[in-house]
């Protein structure tokens, strides 16, 4: 059998070079540039969700930071006042009763609990005589600087004259003696954060007016 054969002419072999090169350049294209591309923008993909994820994290950090800072502040500051876990009610008497004590008499009733999301409102009318309006404005200011955040509403002073009989006004020196007397709405403020619900607390829709 006769095998043909010829050699290939010019153009033949540049036609054949260019083939050969194309074949190597898309052979380097699917083998090596594209994988290595692919990896590229992969690798750079996952670094700029890390850089993303880094940076909110850094944020919530500094938030962190910075709640920590007012936290700091606020429980160094023992002039600030603080809202006690519902049921907090018996504390809150308990420091109205130390308060009070100091007075002729008085009189403290709660009233039902507001609620409006975690901030409970609990509600009492104070009543309390005390000889002068200079110490009832000071059992006030105590009330309102409690270290339980409190709200002092509508505020109403009444004053009173009591007549010495003629002993008596030879006795103290005088004809008379007078004696102050308050009566005001205030709020405690309370909050669900580590309170537990119990049947005098309603839902936690907006507080009723």
């Amino acid at each position: 059998m006769k095998i043909l054969s010829r050699d290939f002419n010019r153009g033949e072999k540049v036609l054949l070079l260019i083939l050969a090169l194309i074949l190597v350049a898309l052979a380097y294209y699917f083998v090596i540039d594209k994988p290595v591309r692919e990896d590229l923008a992969s690798a750079q993909a996952e670094k700029e969700a890390t850089e993303t994820e880094l940076s909110a994290l850094q944020g919530r950090i500094a938030r962190l930071e910075e709640m920590e800072r007012e936290l700091e502040s606020i429980t160094s500051n023992p002039e600030v006042s603080r809202m006690g876990s519902y049921n907090n009610s018996k504390e809150e008497l308990a420091f109205l009763n130390d308060i009070l004590g100091v007075t002729d008499d008085y009189s403290v009733s709660f009233a039902n609990v507001t609620r409006n999301g975690d901030q409970v409102r609990r509600n009492f009318n104070l009543r309390f005589t005390v000889e002068s309006h200079e110490a009832a404005e000071k059992l006030l200011k105590q009330i309102y600087a409690s270290e339980l955040r409190c709200l002092l509403n509508d505020i109403n002073y009444s004053r009173t004259r009591t007549y010495y009989n003629e002993a008596d006004r030879i006795l103290y020196a005088r004809e008379y003696y007078e004696r102050v007397t308050v009566n005001a709405t205030a709020t405690f403020f309370e909050t669900m954060v580590g309170g537990t619900p119990d049947a005098g607390l309603p839902s936690g829709g907006a507080a009723a007016s």
